[in-house]
C-alpha cells in the first residue's frame, strides 16, 4: 500500500492531487486543518491535509505468480480478499469526508465558483479571496437567486480592478505611444485607434513609426495612412523623431508605433528610451495578447519600469477563452485597461475597456454571468 500526504487550499484541490497522483482507486486515510506555510502564511489560510493510500496490486500479482505451492497462493488470495475488504471500508470513509460540509475557501455549495475562477487560470489565493467575500454575502444579499450570484461575482471581480483607471479619453495628450513585444499587435492597434478617431472623433491625425526593422510593418501603416488619409513620419533615429513632433505638434493625436522585439532583451527598452520622449504631452500604452501566461506578462511589465506606462492595451481577446492571467496581472500591478481588440478588422475590432468588462470575460459562458 502507498501512502502519501497532500495539502492544499480546499478540499476539491487536495482531493484533485490525490486523484492526479495516486489514481482514482485512492483512498483517504485522514484528514484535518493545518497552518500555512511558506508562500501561503502571508494570506493567513489554513490548509487542508490529507492522508491517502493506494492498494499497490500489482506486487500481490507478482506474488502470486512467484507461488509455486497451493498453500501459499490461498494465503495470498486470503490476503487479496482482506485488501479488498479493507480498501472498501475505507472508500466509505473517504465518501464520508468529501460529504463532509467544508468551510475552507471555495469549498462545499462554493465549490464551482472556485473552480471556475481557477480554471479560468485566476491565482488560488485571489480566487479564494473573493469566493470569501461572496461566502460572507451570502446571509445578507439575495445571493440564493441566480441573478444575485451573477451580480455577486462578477462586482467582487469588479472591485479588485476599480481604484485603477479604464477606458481612455483624449484628454489632451496628442502623442500616444504603443510599445511592446513582438507579435503583440500594435501597429493593427494603431490603425484601429486612428480609424476610432478620424471616423467617428472626427479628430486630426498623424502617425510616427519607429519601426524600421520590418519593412513589411511600415507598408502596412502607408496602407492604412493612405486609407484614412493621414500623415505619415518614419523615425530612423531621435533626430528623425523630434523633427516629426514638431511637424504635428498642432494635430489633435499622434500615433506612435514602435518597434516590436524580444522583451528578454534590456536593449530593446534602453533604444526606446533614446528613440522616445515621454513627458507631460504624451501617453504610453503597453501592448499585451491575452494569450500570454501571467508570469510572461509580469516579466514584460517589470521590463518597461523605466518608461511611463499609462495603461495596458490587451490584444487577441479572440484568440482566448481564459483571461484570468489578466485579472492576476491587473490586482498585483495595480494598472488599468484602455482598450481590448479581439480581431483584425479595423476599425471594428477593438472597445474600450472598463472593470466591469474584464470581470465579465472571467464570468460570461459560466452559469453565473
Amino acid at each position: 500500500m502507498k501512502v502519501k500526504k497532500f495539502q492544499a487550499v480546499t478540499m476539491p484541490e487536495v482531493m484533485k492531487k490525490v486523484k492526479s497522483e495516486l489514481g482514482p482507486e485512492a483512498v483517504v486515510l485522514n484528514t484535518k486543518t493545518v497552518k500555512a506555510r511558506g508562500l501561503f502564511k502571508r494570506f493567513k489560510k489554513d490548509l487542508i491535509e490529507v492522508i491517502a493510500a493506494v492498494d499497490s496490486f500489482d506486487s500481490i500479482q507478482k506474488k502470486e505468480q512467484s507461488s509455486k505451492s497451493s498453500k501459499a497462493l490461498n494465503s495470498n488470495e486470503t490476503a487479496a480478499s482482506s485488501n479488498e475488504a479493507i480498501m472498501n471500508e475505507l472508500k466509505q470513509l473517504r465518501l464520508t469526508i468529501e460529504s463532509t460540509n467544508d468551510h475552507s475557501p471555495g469549498s462545499g455549495k462554493f465549490a464551482a465558483w472556485y473552480e471556475h475562477l481557477i480554471a479560468q487560470e485566476l491565482e488560488p489565493e485571489l480566487a479564494a479571496s473573493i469566493v470569501e467575500s461572496i461566502e460572507r454575502k451570502q446571509g445578507t444579499d439575495h445571493s440564493g437567486q441566480k441573478d444575485g450570484r451573477e451580480r455577486l461575482l462578477t462586482e467582487e471581480i469588479t472591485k479588485r480592478l476599480n481604484p485603477h483607471p479604464f477606458g481612455h479619453k483624449h484628454l489632451g495628450k496628442t502623442f500616444v505611444h504603443l510599445v511592446g513585444p513582438t507579435g503583440v499587435g500594435k501597429t493593427t492597434t494603431a490603425a484601429k485607434l486612428a480609424a476610432e478617431a478620424v471616423l467617428n472623433q472626427k479628430l486630426n491625425v498623424a502617425f510616427i513609426t519607429t519601426d524600421t526593422y520590418r519593412i513589411a510593418a511600415i507598408d502596412q501603416l502607408k496602407t492604412y495612412a493612405k486609407i484614412l488619409d493621414v500623415p505619415l513620419e518614419v523615425a530612423y533615429n531621435l533626430k528623425d523623431y523630434e523633427k516629426a513632433i514638431e511637424k504635428y505638434k498642432d494635430f489633435d493625436l499622434v500615433l506612435v508605433d514602435t518597434a516590436g522585439r524580444n522583451y528578454l532583451q534590456s536593449s530593446y527598452v534602453e533604444e526606446l528610451n533614446q528613440l522616445l520622449k515621454f513627458n507631460d504631452a504624451s501617453e504610453t500604452f503597453l501592448v499585451l495578447s491575452l494569450t500570454s501566461k501571467y508570469m510572461d506578462m509580469k516579466n514584460i511589465y517589470e521590463k518597461f519600469l523605466h518608461i511611463p506606462i499609462s495603461k495596458v492595451i490587451f490584444t487577441k481577446e479572440d484568440e482566448t477563452s481564459t483571461y484570468g492571467s489578466a485579472i492576476n496581472f491587473l490586482v498585483h500591478h495595480k494598472i488599468g485597461v484602455a482598450y481590448l481588440t479581439n480581431g483584425q478588422n479595423v476599425p471594428d475590432d477593438i472597445e474600450e475597456a472598463s472593470p466591469d468588462k474584464m470581470a465579465r470575460k472571467v464570468t460570461e459562458g459560466y452559469g453565473y454571468a
